[in-house]
């Protein structure tokens, strides 16, 4: 089969195409030939050398796939903790859940880290209910966009932030009530100005160090603010005071280490409660993609992914 081996240096993307053995599914996997695989910051991270994957997990970058099950042609997506920028990949069964009913399997490939990365840290993580009130930092991500239309979809108020007002519409057309261009301290006063202080119950927070004041400030009492990421610096200094005055929780979370039992246990849960919204004739969540790659310009999916210059979901097609 053939996979991506990508280098980076000095900022650029080199992306190369290697042809080595089919992937052997061990005692609870299965084979699935990949139609397309998704992109994810991990990706960047891995490449780099700081994100390497859990033990047993592929060497092979990719996080996130649909194709079809070797043997059957059975249209699926699967959650992966690596191997997914590959023609074959074998998966545990338990993190294989059946692709939306009359969605292309490209697009479906962008639905499993980013909708499962919104799930777990909105609804099992914060216990998310109709009503509360949801900020979405880095809202045009992957992430960020399926994490605001999960957040309506289960009757939220929805803020989210991006560094850059080209991206604004694209938080609106997802669901947002309040999108909003991070900037000083400016998004703050704006979503006090709309909803009052003390409003926020939920912060889904990649950034880090730049927002995790403003997330304080804005939360309600029993507030949580759940860190995805380090994207704007690791380092922050706490109001331990302030903290405690409003009963807060601080969350860290990551997806991929977690263990093959626990993504099962979530892949089920999202598959019962999640995935009919998907679809019908009018589905209530739907993956935005920003743009499809072939793998022999893989690399340049990786540079509009480091420059931050995508809306969305980055993919390769491999089929």
């Amino acid at each position: 089969m053939r996979f991506l081996q990508v280098v980076e240096r000095d900022g650029r993307y080199t992306a190369d195409l290697i042809l080595g053995p089919s992937p052997d599914p061990g005692p609870g996997e299965v084979l699935i030939r990949v139609a397309a695989s998704g992109l994810n910051r991990a990706d960047l991270s891995q490449i780099a050398g700081r994100y390497p994957p859990p033990p047993g997990e592929s060497d092979i970058p990719g996080l996130e796939v649909a194709g079809t099950r070797v043997g059957s042609r059975e249209p699926v997506c699967a959650l992966l903790g690596g191997g997914g920028h590959a023609e074959l990949v074998a998966v545990p069964e338990g993190q294989v859940f059946p692709a939306p009913p009359g969605m292309d399997l490209v697009t479906a490939a962008a639905i499993p880290e980013a909708y499962l990365t919104a799930y777990v840290n909105l609804i099992p993580e914060c216990g998310l209910a109709a009503g509360d009130t949801v900020l979405v930092h880095a809202g045009a991500s992957g992430v960020g966009l399926a994490a605001i239309q999960l957040a309506r979809f289960c009757g939220a108020r929805v803020a989210a932030t991006t560094r850059s007002g080209e991206k604004l519409k694209a938080l609106e057309s997802a669901g947002a009530d309040l999108a909003l261009v991070t900037d000083g301290e400016r998004w703050v006063e704006g979503i006090e100005a709309a909803w009052g202080r003390n409003c926020v119950d939920i912060v889904l927070d990649p950034v880090g160090a730049p927002t995790y004041p403003g997330d304080l400030r804005l939360l309600a009492t029993r507030g949580r603010i759940v860190s995805l990421a380090t994207m704007g610096g690791a380092q922050v200094t706490v109001d331990l005071a302030l903290l405690m005055k409003k009963w807060a929780r601080l969350i860290g979370s990551t997806l991929r280490a977690r263990s093959r039992e626990e993504k099962r246990r979530v892949v089920a849960e999202f598959r019962e409660r999640v995935l009919p919204a998907f679809g019908g004739n009018t589905p209530r969540l739907r993956p935005v993609v920003d743009q499809v790659f072939t793998p022999e310009h893989a690399a340049e999916a990786f540079q509009r992914m480091r420059d931050n210059r995508n809306v969305g979901k980055l993919l390769i097609r491999w089929e």
